[in-house]
Formats: structure tokens, C-alpha cells, sequence
């Protein structure tokens, strides 16, 4: 019997480079933002305090949100079945969500894929973001990166991030380094 050995997702490409923002390009990411189209901005700042999948974000609907607990509700993508997370987000993101001008449909983004993401990587080049760390999916590890940073909860990382399996939060739980660095502190 022959099993297949699959190589775990790395917090660090081929060459060693970050595939996370760390805090110091978040906020610049974010001051760039603030620089952008209502449309552009809300969606830049969904990415990075929900650590949601760019096509989940695309998908949100006004109904999505729930103003009473500060929450987007995601329908996670990436399962054979509907699965529902609700993620919760600052006051100040809901207030940004209800301003948005209405556009055509229901969606809150009206922007394919595509789109999003040029628009994602054009605000990164703004931010001075370079790396394989200046995507959609460096907001998405960011956001793991720095909640388990923060000691939230795996399970809670988890559901926001639409987990199905611990063993994929883990990643970030191993890569968050403030535990080891205490310890090299202590050390030297």
C-alpha cells in the first residue's frame, strides 16, 4: 500500500519570502485604500479584517450583514456542501458597508473576480507592498497570521477562515513567532 505524501502549505514561498502581510503593510495597504473608490476601499477593507477568500467577498449581499452584531456572514467556497461562517467585523467596517452607494444587483462588490484582484494588486503597489505577499491571498494569510498572534482562539481562526480542517489553521498557529522570539529573548 502506497499513500501519497502531500507538501503542507508554507507561510514561506520557494525563495523564503513572507506570503503574509505583516502589520506594518497592512496599515499601509490600508491608508491606500482609503484613497480608492467607495467600492474598491470597502472591498480592500472586508479582505483584510475578515481574512475571507476574494470570491466570498465578491458574493456578499447587503443580507450579508448583520448590523446588530457587526458580522459578514460568508457562504465558504471552497466545500462540496453550503457551509455558512459569520465573521465579526469593527463598527466602523459595517459603517463603511452601509454607505455604499447601491449598484444594479444585490451584490455589494459588482466586479468579477478578475477585477478585484488587479484592484487589490494596484492598491498593494500603492501601499509600496512587493512580494509574493501583494495579493488577495497575503491579506487572506495576514489575517491568520495575526489572529493567532493575538491568541484567538484556533477554532475561532478556524470558522473565520472557513477551515475545514484544524490542521490547515495550524500553519499559522506554527508560524506566529512572538512565543519563540520570548524565548531567544530570554536566551541572549
Amino acid at each position: 500500500m502506497s499513500f501519497i505524501q502531500f507538501s503542507p502549505w508554507q507561510v514561506y514561498d520557494d525563495s523564503g519570502r513572507r506570503k503574509y502581510l505583516n502589520e506594518a503593510e497592512r496599515q499601509r495597504f490600508l491608508d491606500a485604500a482609503d484613497r480608492m473608490a467607495p467600492h474598491i476601499r470597502a472591498l480592500c477593507y472586508v479582505l483584510a479584517y475578515t481574512g475571507c477568500r476574494v470570491s466570498e467577498a465578491l458574493n456578499l449581499t447587503r443580507h450579508n450583514l448583520d448590523i446588530e452584531q457587526a458580522s459578514l456572514t460568508f457562504k465558504t467556497l471552497k466545500r462540496r456542501r453550503p457551509a455558512f461562517r459569520s465573521v465579526p467585523i469593527p463598527i466602523e467596517l459595517v459603517e463603511l458597508l452601509i454607505g455604499l452607494p447601491p449598484i444594479g444587483n444585490e451584490r455589494l462588490f459588482p466586479m468579477c473576480r478578475a477585477t478585484a484582484w488587479r484592484a487589490v494588486t494596484h492598491v498593494m503597489r500603492l501601499a509600496k507592498v512587493e512580494g509574493p505577499m501583494a495579493s488577495c491571498k497575503g491579506l487572506r494569510h495576514g489575517f491568520g497570521i495575526r489572529a493567532a498572534s493575538r491568541a484567538v482562539p484556533p477554532n475561532l481562526i478556524q470558522r473565520w477562515l472557513g477551515h475545514a480542517s484544524i490542521v490547515t489553521t495550524s500553519i499559522y498557529l506554527d508560524a506566529v513567532g512572538q512565543e519563540e522570539r520570548d524565548f531567544a529573548d530570554r536566551m541572549w
